[in-house]
């Protein structure tokens, strides 16, 4: 073992000898390091978790691209286009697409007794993908789409059921404003909560075959297409690839199609999401300067424990580097352990909050009901190695003290 080594490894287990400030600032280094990298890892973890499950709850309503009619408004009245599968067959080449479903949509007004609410009643079909419904279904179930007459079920979220006090089973009447009031009696198939209420309040989920009669549309038109996608990531590219698909389009009665993401459709929500990147960013760049800060106060601590020691070693003709070498290789001891807890102590929260939902939160102020936990290998292994570079970096100056310190008055030091 070569020597700076040798006498790290000693200072560090206590064996050498100073004026007895090594081991307590050791230890408070290395707790240091290791609360600074467990709150970084829930940091990293929470914010990611928290992203995914609200463009999880937002693709779940319009899924994460989608194609209506060109001249579509902003309104929710839409103009129809008409099913093609040729373009859905061409669009399910599209690498990363995993569904492609109809939908058609008609803005209304439910009303039980004195209570009324405008809603926009969303028809889907049997291609539709219902997993995030059934994911977020709460009571009885989802409208039978596929049955070969038209259902009147639909699914209502929690927040309209308690405010005009419908339960799974009841009858509502909806209203429809066109040149004439047009009345619909449906019946609550299910209840759901996806704890986002601007749009629990706004969407009515019923068969789309019945939102076709509502707007007088033939068989063949639909409000557009949600595309579902494998990987969120790659949204924009494959956004892109459709976009360059549809752009070449005419539907058979000459309407122009357009293809629109869900951060184009949401962009104040993804805007603040995105702030959660920053928010993110700014804990750790303030956790890596005071764990930083930590280690370099507590390597210049034992420098000056160590001025004796170390006008001995250049005394007898140790050169600058192996010298500095020793206070670098103590650094990324100290640096190695407090790494290891806060990485233990950081992944065990995380599983143990994935696992338990013991932390919970307020869904009315947070859309979710417990703390969201989303970590990847990748993340850990940035997060580790960036934090390693850190302290090293910091460790660069304190090293060079060392080096500056004059044997004679070193040895005279004491």
């Amino acid at each position: 073992m070569k020597t700076e080594y040798f006498i790290a490894s000693r200072i560090s287990s206590g064996g050498v000898s100073g004026r007895r400030f090594a081991g307590p600032v050791i230890k408070i280094a290395i707790a240091g390091i290791a609360l600074g990298m467990a709150v970084m890892i829930l940091s990293i973890a929470i914010g990611k978790g928290f992203k995914k499950e609200i463009r999880e709850k937002l693709a779940g309503f319009s899924g994460h691209i989608q194609i209506v009619n060109y001249d579509f408004n902003l309104s929710y009245e839409a103009n129809p286009i008409i099913s093609d599968s040729s373009l859905t067959n061409q669009l399910m080449t599209i690498p990363g697409v995993r569904n492609i479903q109809k939908f058609a949509t008609k803005p209304g007004l439910i009303k039980t007794g004195e209570e009324m609410q405008g809603i926009i009643l969303k028809g889907i079909s049997s291609d539709y993908d219902t997993t995030f419904l059934k994911s977020v279904l709460k009571k009885g179930q989802l409208p039978q789409t596929n049955a070969v007459t038209v259902t009147n079920d639909i699914l209502i979220s929690e927040v309209l059921a308690n405010q005009l006090t419908i339960k799974v089973g009841d009858p509502v009447l909806m209203y429809f404003f066109e040149d004439q009031i047009r009345v619909r009696r449906f019946t609550v198939s299910g209840i759901y909560n996806s704890r986002l209420p601007d749009l629990d309040k706004l969407y009515v989920i019923a068969d789309y075959r019945h939102v076709q009669r509502l707007n007088n549309w033939a068989k063949n038109q639909i409000a557009g297409y949600e595309i579902v996608i494998d990987n969120f990531d790659r949204m924009e590219k494959i956004g892109d690839a459709v976009y360059d698909k549809t752009a070449a389009y005419i539907s058979p009665d000459g309407s122009l199609l357009r293809a629109q993401t869900i951060r184009q459709t949401q962009p104040q929500i993804f805007g603040w999401l995105d702030l959660l990147d920053t928010n993110i960013a700014v804990i750790i760049s303030l956790i890596l300067m005071v764990a930083g800060f930590n280690m370099v106060s507590g390597l210049l601590i034992l420098i000056l424990e160590r001025t004796n020691m170390i006008g001995v070693l250049k005394s007898i003709g140790m050169a600058d580097w192996p010298l500095r070498k020793i206070f670098l290789v103590l650094a990324i001891k100290i640096a190695t352990r407090g790494l290891i807890i806060g990485n233990i102590i950081g992944i065990g929260l995380s599983m143990l909050q994935q696992q338990t939902h013991f932390l919970q939160l307020d869904p009315d102020n947070y859309f979710l009901d417990a703390v969201p936990i989303l970590l990847s290998p990748i993340d850990l292994l940035l997060l580790n190695a960036g934090a390693v570079a850190a302290v090293l970096l910091m460790m660069v100056g304190p090293s060079y003290l060392a080096a500056r310190i004059s044997p004679v008055k070193a040895i005279q030091f004491d």
